[in-house]
């Protein structure tokens, strides 16, 4: 085994994170390559005037169980916060109020009380969300033709109207799946409704980083992964990955051609298409039609406390979530606000200028505490290419982990993980990889 060439792990996001800990875990040797001075991902924290800001908001659930054990192995489970029940309170900018609780019952019954007293819809329509539910419920998320309707379509066919829409649905879908509900694909919603939101009572739990994401993802993972001996080269440019015959892989990093006994290629799917042989992948081509959908986030800061929960989500505003980041970021005084916006094509492009002048009037009306503080600060972060667009069609275009050419795996959210583009498909797409090149390493061996 001492003279077995490293398992090289091209991409240092959570999937490629996911697969060198395992792997290292496993006692293999294994070599995580990261372009970027750090590890992360997309997940990642910068310092701005004393603060440390995260790159953006990233949430779990307590059904993410992959992410969570992640989380465990690499030792930041104390570095989390997961809700004791599921809580969310909805504010809006009229000044109306709802809460969504699940209440001391067995799922799917667990929310119900609180669909029925949820006071920013209509009873009617409250009524017809429980029916919409136990309608979803009955479908598989594993079924082929979902990927080939649309969420808002299916919406309206079960008596969905505008409110249950913008005050339910969306609440979640958007957020989950980084795509309007008229844009969706109905597979991947169905799986997070039935997951998350009716499936076990504590599902839907929500857990937010009690560190900064470059401390929680970046500094902890690496420190984790040369704890089991495995090696991490950051600033390290994988060009090529390249086969003498199948099964004999190899990198160009920086120039320099490396051996490997197995590769595990966790980047983006558009870098992915450009690293994997045509021969080992001939349908890398239509991994283009996955294309990409963006996520801003928007920073507030203010010199007193302006909201008490810590997070919020809103209906009937530009403004979608609203967490509160202070102890997060360091801050000692006053409080720091981060907006997160889920399917961001109106704002990506935007000036910060411009956005200031919408979303600042909008925390006004939403959260009245800000008329009277001071605004200290105010930026905004992008992520133009955070998830894959989770449309119609998408799903057949995610291809599985093994490639055509032994010792040579795929990992990332983008790939088929039955899971939508989250954290947790990530970490789930990074533990399968390994998994393959453990089983391809031992049949090596034996034979």
């Amino acid at each position: 085994m001492s003279a077995m060439a490293p398992v090289a792990v091209v991409g240092g996001g959570l999937a490629g994170i996911a697969a060198a800990v395992a792997l290292a875990e496993a006692g293999l040797p294994v070599t995580l390559y990261e372009a970027r001075p750090r590890l992360g991902g997309a997940t990642h924290s910068f310092d701005r005037d004393g603060l440390v800001v995260d790159n953006g908001q990233h949430v779990f659930l307590r059904c993410c169980t992959a992410y969570r054990g992640l989380l465990d192995r690499i030792g930041a489970t104390a570095r989390v916060h997961l809700q004791d029940r599921f809580d969310v309170h909805v504010i809006t900018p009229s000044g109306r109020r709802g809460r969504l609780r699940r209440a001391a019952l067995p799922g799917p019954l667990h929310l119900m009380p609180a669909l029925a007293a949820y006071t920013l819809l209509p009873p009617a329509d409250r009524a017809r969300a429980v029916l919409g539910s136990l309608a979803l419920s009955r479908l598989d998320p594993a079924d082929p033709a979902l990927d080939r309707v649309g969420l808002g379509s299916w919406l309206a066919a079960h008596g969905q109207r505008d409110p249950a829409r913008r005050a339910l649905w969306e609440l979640f879908a958007v957020a989950a799946l980084n795509i309007g509900v008229e844009d969706a694909a109905l597979g991947p919603a169905v799986m997070v409704f039935k997951t998350a939101l009716l499936g076990r009572a504590d599902a839907a739990d929500i857990g937010v980083p009690a560190v900064p994401l470059g401390e929680l993802h970046g500094a902890t993972a690496e420190t984790a992964i040369r704890r089991r001996g495995g090696e991490v080269r950051l600033s390290a440019k994988v060009s090529a990955v390249e086969f003498g015959s199948p099964g004999l892989p190899s990198l160009v990093v920086d120039g320099v051609r490396v051996p490997a006994s197995a590769v595990v290629v966790a980047t983006p799917h558009e870098q992915a298409a450009r690293l994997v042989p045509a021969e080992a992948a001939p349908g890398r081509d239509r991994w283009s039609g996955l294309s990409a959908s963006p996520i801003v986030n928007v920073h507030a800061v203010y010199d007193r406390r302006v909201m008490d929960p810590p997070f919020v989500a809103v209906v009937g505003s530009p403004i979608q979530w609203i967490f509160d980041k202070t102890r997060v970021a360091g801050l000692d005084t006053g409080q720091y606000l981060a907006i997160s916006v889920s399917a961001a094509e109106r704002w990506i492009d935007m000036p910060t200028a411009k956005i200031r002048e919408e979303f600042v009037p909008a925390l006004n009306r939403l959260l009245p505490g800000t008329r009277h503080a001071r605004l200290t600060d105010f930026f905004v972060t992008r992520e133009k290419r955070a998830t894959f667009r989770q449309r119609p069609g998408s799903g057949a275009l995610r291809p599985p982990a093994a490639t055509r050419w032994p010792g040579l795996y795929l990992a990332g959210a983008w790939t088929d993980t039955g899971w939508p583009d989250t954290m947790e498909g990530a970490v789930r797409s990074g533990l399968q990889a390994a998994r393959l090149a453990r089983r391809h390493l031992r049949q090596g061996t034996a034979s």
